[in-house]
């Protein structure tokens, strides 16, 4: 009972863990990834004035809709460059209430009375090292030219050359913090695209399902265009932390199949001690059927009650761990979160419930076969 108790509270309170890292994780993500993005099917960009997207920036269900045009560029300040995603979005992108809790230094600001400026994304802004607080450097651009001859004599006259003063530096995931955040009319101006855009990205008002939302977009939209939800935005992502912990679980339901497995040797045990008691019981007209459900029904008992007793310990350090943080994550990470994250997941608690269920009347029904193997010999014997 005892070895069960530990396995059922380690394999909830893993669970629990991983429920915790994946909120989290998601919410660090979620707070530059938008509810729902328009991508065109096919290409690159799209041109957003229709109708449709006309009559979508007013629609009463839409908090932001967000014009967004981005591309690969090479980024030089001082004397270091790198290669970074420049994204180019419209004023309704600093709607995000969580922008601001991404800002490491400086401000999140596109444009002020000195003109047009950048948020750069701590890796860029490291690897660059960027000085949001000197007015005078500024960061350089680089695009290539559309649609222009290759001009061996000066390569420098093949790209559009940019520079825009850095107000703030965000730091959100590896996978955002090489980019550099633009207002839209400086990225058009950069990448040579008058009306065309790489998506629309749109938040929902509150209450608004954004599931029925997605299917009224797709249905008004048309096949020309991609409505992905964040789920499908960090498909990887949400792949990753799912196969984690689903693997977790198998590693973490053998070790406990070990410890339901040791009731098959204490059963047998009990049926060798009570072999007399067995006899007797056939004797007195008890068919092998009782018999045997007699020691299914104590092997269920000795594990259910362990599995019980172990949910409700992590059910415990549940409440401990997220009222009191008490398993920290090391002090170089007191600037992010300083303990472990939990969640809890009601559906965890029947998962860990079931897999013990199964396993435990398997082995209790092994043991209990055991009990009648040879009764009618003992029966003779008496």
């Amino acid at each position: 009972m005892v070895g069960v108790m530990v396995g059922s509270a380690a394999l909830i309170i893993i669970l629990s863990i991983f429920n915790g890292l994946e909120v989290t994780i998601l919410n660090m993500f979620n707070t530059m990834t938008p509810e729902l993005a328009i991508l065109p099917a096919k290409g690159k960009t799209f041109n957003p004035d229709t109708r449709y997207f006309n009559d979508l920036k007013n629609n009463t269900k839409v908090y932001s809709y967000t014009e967004v045009l981005q591309e690969n560029a090479l980024l030089k300040y001082n004397n270091k460059q790198a290669v970074g995603m420049v994204k180019g979005v419209s004023y309704d992108y600093l709607k995000n209430p969580k922008l601001d809790s991404t800002i490491r230094e400086g401000r999140f600001v596109l444009n002020n009375k000195s003109g047009y400026s950048a948020v750069i994304g701590s890796a860029l802004q490291s690897y660059l090292t960027v000085n949001t607080v000197d007015p005078f450097t500024e960061l350089e651009i680089f695009s290539p030219k559309k649609n222009i001859a290759v001009n061996n004599i000066n390569p420098a006259d093949d790209f559009v050359n940019k520079s825009i003063r850095v107000s703030g530096v965000f730091e959100v995931q590896q996978e955002f913090d090489n980019g550099i955040v633009v207002p839209l009319d400086f990225a058009r101006e950069l990448l040579g695209e008058e009306k065309n855009v790489s998506s629309i990205e749109i938040n929902l008002q509150p209450n608004v399902n954004v599931d029925d939302f997605k299917k009224e977009l797709e249905e008004h939209a048309g096949p020309g265009y991609s409505i992905k939800n964040r789920m499908e935005q960090n498909k990887s992502i949400y792949h990753l932390l799912n196969t984690e912990k689903w693997a977790v679980y198998i590693i973490l339901t053998f070790i406990l199949i070990i410890a339901i497995f040791n009731i098959i040797g204490s059963l047998t045990m009990l049926v060798i001690d009570k072999v007399k008691d067995i006899a007797i019981l056939s004797s007195l007209g008890a068919s092998k059927k009782l018999i045997k459900r007699i020691f299914l029904l104590e092997g269920m008992m000795i594990t259910m009650s362990g599995c019980v007793l172990g949910l409700i310990i992590g059910l415990i350090f549940y409440f401990l761990q997220h009222n009191y943080g008490l398993i920290k994550m090391g002090e170089e990470n007191k600037t992010v979160i300083s303990s472990y994250p939990i969640g809890l997941k009601w559906k965890d608690f029947i998962l860990v419930f079931v897999t013990v269920g199964i396993f435990s009347f398997l082995a209790s029904a092994l043991s209990s076969k055991f009990s009648v193997k040879k009764i009618d010999q003992i029966n003779q014997a008496l």
